[in-house]
């Protein structure tokens, strides 16, 4: 459908209304919007649910396991570095990595897998399996937050003008998040750095370009679109409208005070910390606080081949600190209950340093073993589920794949893992396969649930 205007000189020019809605500079916050037409009608799946959203910390390009949550201080200094001094926690048995002592102090809050396993050392593959629970096959599932979009977003009383999946603040591009749902279910990328002055959130607020210039664009948009006036009961041009009034309603109404973090006291983002990954664990608490089903927060520098103890002594201090303080605020306001906190990454590293040339003393992929993470919404807190072995090389009891937290995480959010998963195309799959297909694991994780 077209519509047409005339200039002076008589020459015509053809723009679609989507063009120009987009030429408008409604970005990705109006696209992103325009799913909330014509939704497929999904069946909720019955399950109660103790939790309503997740955070999900994803430690881009995997976090060594040794230097966290699963240290071995015996294992020798080929295997520990420097890094051979663990600490106790606030929960009596529990030792963490030394780097991590505020974390310490949060235990009691969260749980630690230390049998993680896959097998998978490339980061594609490992970040899809470990994401959607599944191993790669001639169709591409969705992503844990695509599935809690569907089942947990607009369809089943989710009201946000935010999305109901985003991302916090860059997309990894390791595979499609929504897989099957399709476009739909794609997650609202928010681009910019909350640490900045401003935070320029893609699609809601525009680099270098005032409110009122904004406006007047949108008065100009107004004033070209002849044909959606003179047709003002047409369907499509509703949906259209429909879609243009909630993005703007994210670029100047309370959706945008939701990333406005100066709302916040200086006290609470120093807390937080002054960089970019302790200011996106606040703005996703603020997310969560307004209902949004699931927010990632893509942690990148995690993949340290080369230089690797010294990338830990910078960032292992930063994201102690984050992550501590989200759990004891979420814990203040009464949300941890109700909001899983996820950690982990697409594999370990190699728990053996390899201190030869090229790597100097770095850690390669390791998806034979590795740990995770997990805190509030119905999950145990204080507790080891699973071990690896003397020099976290091996699972050594309790095997967890992939599968087996997420399909555990969906059980939480009330979303049967082996029920149908609707998608546009009339596919006959589940949301996740058996647990009976999956043989690298145990179960559900029903010890900590």
């Amino acid at each position: 459908m077209n519509v047409t205007f005339k200039t002076a000189n008589r020459v015509r020019q053809a723009i679609t209304r989507r063009d120009a809605l987009k030429q408008g500079f409604l970005g990705m916050a109006g696209l992103a919007l325009a799913a909330r037409s014509g939704a497929l009608a999904h069946a909720a799946s019955g399950q109660p649910a103790k939790a309503k959203s997740v955070i999900q910390i994803w430690m881009w390009g995997g976090p060594s396991h040794l230097d966290t949550f699963d240290p071995k201080p015996d294992a020798g200094s080929d295997y520990c570095g420097p890094l051979n001094k663990p600490i106790a926690t606030n929960v009596e048995g529990i030792r963490i990595g030394e780097l991590l002592p505020m974390l310490a102090q949060q235990a009691d809050k969260y749980s630690i897998i230390r049998s993680m396993t896959h097998g998978v050392n490339a980061h594609e593959t490992a970040s899809y399996i470990t994401q959607t629970g599944r191993e790669p096959d001639r169709l591409v599932y969705p992503s844990a937050g695509a599935v809690v979009s569907l089942f947990n977003g607009y369809d089943h009383g989710y009201k946000g003008l935010v999305p109901p999946y985003v991302v916090l603040t860059e997309a990894q591009g390791r595979f499609s998040e929504a897989g099957l749902l399709g476009q739909r279910y794609k997650p609202f990328v928010t681009g910019g750095d909350p640490n900045q002055a401003r935070f320029t959130v893609e699609g809601i607020i525009a680099q270098g370009i005032s409110d009122e210039r904004q406006r007047s664009r949108r008065d100009l948009l107004h004033t070209l679109d002849t044909l959606g006036k003179a047709m003002p009961s047409n369907v499509r041009f509703q949906e259209m409208d429909k879609t243009e009034e909630n993005a703007y309603g994210m670029m100047f109404g309370d959706a945008r005070k939701l990333f406005d973090l100066s709302q916040e006291t200086d006290a609470v983002r120093e807390q937080y910390g002054k960089n970019t990954f302790g200011q996106c664990c606040l703005v996703a608490r603020r997310l969560v606080e307004q209902g949004v089903p699931f927010v990632t927060i893509n942690y990148k520098g995690w993949d340290t081949h080369k230089q690797h103890f010294e990338i830990m002594k910078r960032k292992l201090p930063e994201m102690d600190r984050a992550m501590a303080t989200l759990l004891q605020d979420l814990s203040d306001r009464g949300l941890l209950e109700s909001t899983i906190v996820w950690w982990g990454g697409e594999f370990g590293r190699t728990p053996k340093v390899q201190w030869e040339a090229p790597w100097n003393g770095g850690r390669g992929h390791y998806g034979t073993c590795f740990t995770s993470v997990v805190a509030g919404g119905g999950f145990k807190g204080g507790h080891v589920v699973g071990a690896s072995d003397a020099t976290g090389s091996e699972v050594a009891e309790r095997p967890v794949h992939p599968r087996d937290l997420i399909g555990s995480m969906y059980t939480l959010l009330g979303i049967d893992p082996e029920g149908k998963l609707p998608n546009a195309a009339g596919l006959d799959v589940c949301v996740l396969p058996s647990e009976q297909s999956v043989k690298k694991g145990a179960g559900l994780l029903t010890e900590i649930m």
